[in-house]
């Protein structure tokens, strides 16, 4: 079997369905947005889904919430997946990303039911975006069975999981479109400092310049509700949303998604968006171990008390037009400024926590990379306009680096 077509107007929901019930196993590879999703349908199941974009990073994610439950999930364990999978990823057969976690339960890291908790977690993030999708191409394939399955998921649960979470996500929009967005704090004037004293106070050594998607994972939260709590601040301008960076700018964004998603069966109904004005700031904890490590995952937010009643309608200033005292200088237009991109690679958190603290403002948009084994990569897809970087490193020589 081997099927092509482009669609312009198509439906994924309406795709996958009609695929889960005429084929019995099927590989789906979609393309939009120089991103492509591969769908492992198996007897109508799906048994894994994955995307184009960096799917170690998903992995390495996923693994470090489980590593909570897990000790071994580590993360030299976690590195030692990218230099086993990521580097043959072009010559290998199947998803290096699913063959790292047949390598997981084969040494035993994992067993197999926790394996298919991971992939059920996976197959449910690539499946949100996927859903996402408006135009592209298709290309159906067999499924090759040549690697072990741990789990078979199925597919209109899982389809109503991922539709719920979007329409949620959809409900903060416009201000957030993405959780690949990163958030940073502004302190701009008198006024707005004393309106936001108790969150900074809640935030100390708040490391700058990681998406809401990888502060969920380090606070130990579910994304959505990460989000959901930042969206208060962004309306009042407390918050300010930077873009997400490459390659995860690509993915498609929850606001775009202008039609309604179809219902997948007669039993799912839809779910109406909640006003604004329903969201109030909710204090977000703060694992003690987490917080003992000095990253960024600092992101307990305490309601203000210049917050808005739920009950009232919350106002969206413009981010030129914060309060200001009558004798400040009024503050030029922030889209005036052009975001100067650095990539600071240091094996010190202390050091790379004391460069964000100096360099980060409304012209400087900081990357840390703390993995020196990682940084090639990263510097490679970041594309950043000055790299800083440790010449003493150990795992690897700063000057062939530079």
């Amino acid at each position: 079997m081997d099927n092509q077509g482009k669609f312009k107007n198509l439906r994924p929901l309406s795709l996958l369905t009609h695929l889960s019930n005429c084929y019995d196993s099927v590989h789906l590879q979609v393309s939009s947005n120089s991103v492509s999703w591969s769908i492992y349908l198996d007897q109508g199941k799906v048994t894994y889904a994955t995307n184009s974009i960096d799917p170690f990073d998903r992995l390495e994610r996923h693994l470090r919430r489980l590593s909570q439950q897990i000790p071994n999930l580590n993360g030299e364990t976690r590195s030692q997946l990218r230099l086993l999978f990521e580097a043959d990823s072009d010559q290998s057969i199947g998803e290096p990303d699913y063959q790292a976690i047949c390598w997981l339960v084969s040494e035993q890291y994992l067993k197999t039911t926790q394996a298919a908790i991971l992939i059920e977690a996976l197959v449910k993030e690539v499946m949100e975006s996927f859903l996402l999708i408006q135009a592209g191409t298709y290309k159906l394939g067999n499924k090759l069975n040549i690697l072990p399955e741990f789990c078979s998921l199925e597919l209109q649960p899982v389809l109503s999981a991922c539709e719920q979470r979007l329409q949620q996500w959809q409900s903060l929009g416009p201000e957030i479109s993405s959780p690949y967005q990163r958030p940073y704090f502004l302190f701009q004037t008198k006024t707005q400092q004393q309106q936001l004293s108790e969150i900074q106070k809640t935030l100390p050594n708040w490391m700058k310049g990681f998406s809401i998607r990888h502060l969920a994972v380090l606070s130990d939260q579910d994304e959505l509700e990460l989000a959901q709590n930042l969206y208060p601040y962004v309306l009042e301008g407390s918050v300010l949303l930077h873009e997400a960076d490459p390659p995860f700018d690509r993915l498609p964004k929850t606001f775009e998604q202008k039609a309604e998603l179809l219902p997948i069966g007669s039993s799912i109904q839809t779910i109406a968006a909640p006003p604004k004005e329903a969201f109030k700031a909710i204090p977000v904890p703060i694992p003690p171990t987490i917080a003992n490590q000095g990253t960024a995952s600092a992101l307990k937010i305490a309601p203000t008390e210049s917050a808005p009643p739920a009950n009232k309608a919350v106002q969206r200033p413009a981010i030129s037009n914060y309060p200001q005292e009558s004798a400040a200088p009024k503050q030029p237009p922030r889209t005036a400024h052009k975001t100067y991109k650095i990539v600071c690679v240091d094996d010190s958190l202390t050091m790379l926590k004391e460069i964000s603290y100096f360099l980060e403002d409304e012209s400087f948009s900081v990357v840390t990379i703390s993995n020196p084994i990682k940084a090639l990569m990263g510097i490679i897809r970041s594309r950043p306009d000055l790299v800083l970087l440790d010449v003493n490193m150990a795992g690897i020589d700063g000057y062939e680096l530079c």
